[in-house]
């Protein structure tokens, strides 16, 4: 749909014919110029009456689509919802050297939980249509993979793109939870989400999880912590097959603290499927907002008829002068004349 910012401009459109039907100003008759006729009944053809009425149309058409784009034309898109509350969530990613540990099952094959992680979260990533997402990578140090945005695409892509090594093989969580406070929003209508995702224990870091956890309290962040891993594995060995604990080294009972004392929740995700089901209920316990506005969004569109006036008047330039030049070479054939 067309909208038209401006559509009181149109009144210019009369202007030209107001100039037009003006009194013509009387002029002063100076002693007349006396020029030879070369040929007789030769006349010049600028003033032919078929060529006024071309040059009329023309300007005629330059001036309405220069009144067109004055009125600012624009093109209303597809209504959008928008939300009407924020949600900041923050994903925070362990890609520390244990998430190579292949104790996870997805689709019937044997994975490491780095894999999984990428699959089941992008899946809930997909369904946070609203709200603010940010991703966190922390191993030896935490960095900013992506900031605050509703791009949840952009999220996504950069989750598929993570490696393992990329931020080192330690586990800083707290210099990851002190990232996420730094990087939320100051909003008071927001509801400030740090999800954190570790199958270790704080080993790296400049700030300790306890240290993070003071400075996330008094922002008012709910933390919600997942320890992933199995708890049995079997080990293969040149002794024969072993029972282990991959997870011996997870700290749940920090994590436990840091979503208590956030007012959060902590899981245990031993499986691809007890991770889905803790997607399933973090929906539940952070729901997408419902309530929604719409907006539309708009195209300027004033680029297109002034960009047709300022080529049909280049076009018309371009035009007359090469007329010009072929009718002053004709004439100079006909008289003869050296220059």
């Amino acid at each position: 749909m067309i909208h038209f910012d401006f559509l009181w401009a149109l009144i210019a459109l009369p202007l030209p014919l107001l100039i037009y039907w003006l009194p013509a100003k009387k002029q002063v008759q100076a002693a007349p110029l006396k020029m030879p006729t070369i040929i007789k009944g030769m006349q010049t053809q600028e003033f032919a009456p078929e060529k006024k009425k071309t040059s009329l149309l023309i300007l005629s058409l330059i001036w309405l689509l220069v009144v067109l784009a004055s009125t600012q034309p624009q093109w209303l898109g597809e209504a959008v919802n928008v939300p009407t509350e924020g949600r900041e969530m923050m994903i925070a990613v362990d890609l520390s050297g244990s998430m190579q540990v292949e104790d996870m099952t997805l689709n019937g094959r044997s994975v490491n939980r780095l894999d999984m992680l990428k699959v089941l979260l992008g899946e809930f990533i997909e369904r946070r249509s609203g709200d603010r997402l940010g991703l966190i990578l922390f191993g030896d140090d935490a960095y900013m993979q992506t900031p605050m945005t509703f791009d949840r695409k952009t999220v996504q892509q950069m989750l598929d793109e993570t490696v393992l090594g990329l931020v080192g093989k330690q586990t800083a969580i707290g210099d990851a939870i002190a990232l996420a406070v730094k990087r939320f929003d100051e909003k008071k209508d927001s509801n400030r989400v740090l999800l954190l995702l570790t199958d270790g224990q704080n080993t790296a870091g400049k700030i300790t999880p306890d240290q993070a956890l003071e400075l996330a309290v008094a922002k008012d962040i709910t933390i919600y912590s997942i320890g992933i891993g199995a708890d049995v594995m079997i080990q293969n060995s040149l002794f024969g097959a072993r029972r282990v604990n991959p997870s011996s080294e997870l700290d749940e009972e920090s994590l436990q603290r840091l979503a208590d004392e956030t007012g959060g929740y902590y899981f245990r995700a031993r499986a691809s499927e007890d991770m889905s089901k803790i997607y399933k209920l973090l929906d539940n316990l952070e729901p997408v907002e419902q309530e929604q506005q719409q907006m539309r969004p708009l195209t300027a569109l004033y680029y297109w008829p002034l960009g047709l006036a300022l080529l049909i008047s280049l076009l018309t330039l371009l035009i007359k002068s090469v007329s010009n030049g072929q009718f002053f070479i004709r004439r100079k054939e006909v008289t003869g004349v050296k220059y």
